[in-house]
């Protein structure tokens, strides 16, 4: 056993003897009710901590050995199913609160822990204005503020994991930065179903050990929270923006274009182009609504992102790293989308899952385009639509059954190995433990 692991166990055995039953700390506590002086309390007793965390064990089978996937990753070329611990997450969380039983700061610390290493996912301090109770400040490591399903925990979420779309744009979904969000705290102030979110971010996310270039990226999104539009109707969204780049490293700049009648990427190789920034630029719109019924809930979710992405020309995901020698960055123009249908059935313990998503890299290019003589299109821009459907059943507060089939078709091209549907389907099994 490594030193990692040993000094976060030696932690875990000194805080455990605490905690019995927890949840993750809400972003604010109403202690105008009994749950949250409860809650009050018990932070006061054991001095603000609190010990959170779920484990998401997991057998799969994909329709080939290789399978390249979005549905925890790629398997490895001599292998169609695997277990695997797709998640495995302590979360601790300290809440420091002022006069008035007002919070006055948090501090949280999210931690991976599976075969394949020991990461960080969330490592931030928040501080909050007790005046007017409505701004409050973040920074650290933590989620970007842009759109529904990259802020959706994965402990809660009804799929196994994101779309397409939200993993390619967003990897990791967390990145180093600072935010200023303003959200009412009191019950009577009209603002209460607003929150608006704006930060500046590195922009590389957990994909690299730290920054590569002095451009950042700046989020903002503005949110309504869940409002009940009579008994049986809860509606929210928001509408997200995001503005960044990525420094050009060599002169060598690439986009859809065509030359002699072809469509291709078109290199730009002026001197110009050395230290200029490569845009990323997304804008997104998002719904959710769920109506209760006999059973439970129906719930409809969608989401839509548009805009530009730099990427490379093997990958449509944003670079890791700076491009040097005759490489250059690929910008291109995409758009993408999910839809999910989710249904009690029976009881609030059985649920329906139905998903459609999509993601377009290239918007500018399609179909047999793609490998066509004098092209020089890759995978990286080809289209592709998924079809999920899937069972949840809460067995017990802390457990939570998951099987879910996801049927991932590309759009048919002229490159070679996708001419036509590649292989690639992946159903899933997980058992969730959380505490």
């Amino acid at each position: 056993m490594n030193n990692q692991y040993r000094k976060l166990l030696f932690c875990l055995l000194l805080i455990a003897p605490f905690y019995t039953h927890a949840q993750y700390l809400m972003d604010m506590i109403d202690t105008s009710k009994d749950a949250g002086k409860g809650m009050l309390g018990i932070y006061k007793k054991f001095d603000h901590l609190k010990l959170g965390g779920y484990i998401q064990p997991q057998f799969q089978v994909a329709q080939e050995k290789g399978a390249k996937s979005y549905e925890g990753g790629d398997f490895a070329p001599q292998v169609s199913n695997r277990f695997m611990l797709k998640r495995s997450r302590i979360r601790i969380d300290y809440v420091h609160f002022g006069k008035e039983t007002k919070p006055g700061v948090q501090v949280a610390f999210q931690f991976d822990v599976t075969e394949r290493g020991f990461t960080i996912r969330d490592v931030w301090g928040r501080i909050f204005e007790n005046k007017y109770q409505l701004f409050s400040l973040a920074t650290g490591m933590f989620a970007r503020p842009f759109g529904n399903e990259v802020n959706y925990s994965s402990s809660d979420r009804e799929t196994p994991e994101r779309g397409r779309m939200s993993q390619a744009l967003m990897k990791s979904e967390r990145d180093l930065g600072a935010m200023v969000s303003l959200e009412s705290r009191r019950k009577d102030q009209k603002l209460k179903y607003l929150r608006i979110d704006a930060g500046l971010f590195n922009g590389q996310g957990l994909t690299a050990t730290g920054d590569f270039d002095n451009r950042k990226d700046f989020i903002g999104r503005i949110s309504l929270k869940p409002y009940n539009i009579n008994k049986k109707l809860i509606l929210s969204g928001s509408v997200s923006y995001l503005n960044g780049g990525l420094l050009e490293n060599t002169k060598y700049k690439y986009e859809t274009g065509t030359v002699a009648g072809i469509k291709k990427m078109v290199v730009d190789s002026q001197a110009s182009n050395l230290y200029k920034i490569s845009p990323r630029v997304y804008y997104g719109a998002d719904a959710q609504l769920k109506i209760r019924n006999r059973k439970g809930f129906t719930e409809f979710r969608a989401e839509y992102v548009t805009g530009t992405q730099t990427g490379t020309a093997s990958s449509n995901e944003t670079p890791a790293a700076l491009l040097t020698g005759v490489d250059g960055f690929h910008v291109r123009q995409f758009n993408g989308a999910y839809f999910y249908f989710l249904q009690n059935l029976f009881s609030e313990r059985h649920q329906l899952v139905l998903k459609y998503d999509w993601y377009d890299p290239n918007t500018k290019v399609k179909g047999k385009e793609i490998g066509a003589a004098g092209s020089n299109f890759t995978a990286a821009n080809i289209k592709y639509n998924t079809f999920g459907i899937g069972y949840v059943n809460y067995i017990t507060e802390n457990v939570k059954l998951v099987l879910y089939y996801a049927k991932v078709m590309n759009e048919h091209t002229a490159l070679t190995g996708y001419t036509g549907d590649v292989k690639d389907d992946v159903f899933t099994c997980r058992l969730q433990f959380r505490f």
